[in-house]
């Protein structure tokens, strides 16, 4: 029995000192960020500005290397835990919003926004993903979805909305995010309907009317 509780102990001490390490770890790495959230808020705008300049330049390794900044940063101000979006008041979701862009304005590559774009004969309203959306750190470009303007004309989909998530287009030099949606939707149109469009349900209409 002795040597059973010692052994625990022992895996005890092992276990506190690999917490111990990986916390030390994550703090050198992070030293350079800032933990105040005023100053968080603007280190994230340059975070954005940067992002934006490397998916222009189709720079894909460098627009990953500043989503993983990002990603640490947002962690920083969780005290190093991970649910960085756990959350309207979580900072991964407090520096998406801060950062945003004015509602109606196309928004920089890795800020969030909700803008309306025309393609392949339809007009949609658009939310795009900051840095912080699903699968940014997985894929170069990052997803958004797209919601029917009018629900009496012909949609990509019977519910009047849909999510584009690792969109596979060809990279271009100065593609913005306009762009890269109005891209994606025709794509989408053309290979996966046929070149046609579908009407959106009745029960879609009368929840978004």
């Amino acid at each position: 029995m002795s040597n059973q509780l010692d052994q625990l102990g022992f895996d005890a001490l092992l276990e506190t000192a690999a917490r111990d390490n990986t916390a030390h770890a994550f703090e050198k790495e992070t030293r350079h960020f800032p933990s105040d959230w005023a100053e968080a808020i603007a280190y994230h705008r340059r975070q954005i500005e940067c992002h934006h300049k490397a998916m222009l330049a189709t720079d894909f390794d460098a627009a990953m290397a500043i989503r993983n900044d990002a990603y640490l940063l947002a962690r920083k101000l969780n005290r190093g835990a991970a649910g960085i979006l756990a959350g309207d008041d979580a900072p991964g979701s407090v520096l998406a919003r801060e950062t945003a862009v004015q509602e109606g304005r196309v928004p920089l590559w890795g800020q969030y926004g909700v803008f309306a774009v025309q393609a392949a004969g339809m007009a949609l309203n658009v939310e795009m993903s900051g840095m912080f959306g699903f699968g940014a750190m997985a894929m170069p470009y990052l997803g958004f979805s797209v919601r029917a303007v009018d629900c009496t004309k012909p949609f990509l989909s019977e519910t009047g909305f849909r999510s584009f998530l690792d969109v596979s287009v060809d990279p271009r030099i100065g593609m913005t995010p306009a762009d890269f949606v109005c891209r994606s939707v025709e794509l989408h149109v053309a290979n996966e309907l046929n070149g046609t469009l579908l009407g959106v349900a009745m029960q879609y209409r009368e929840r978004q009317s």
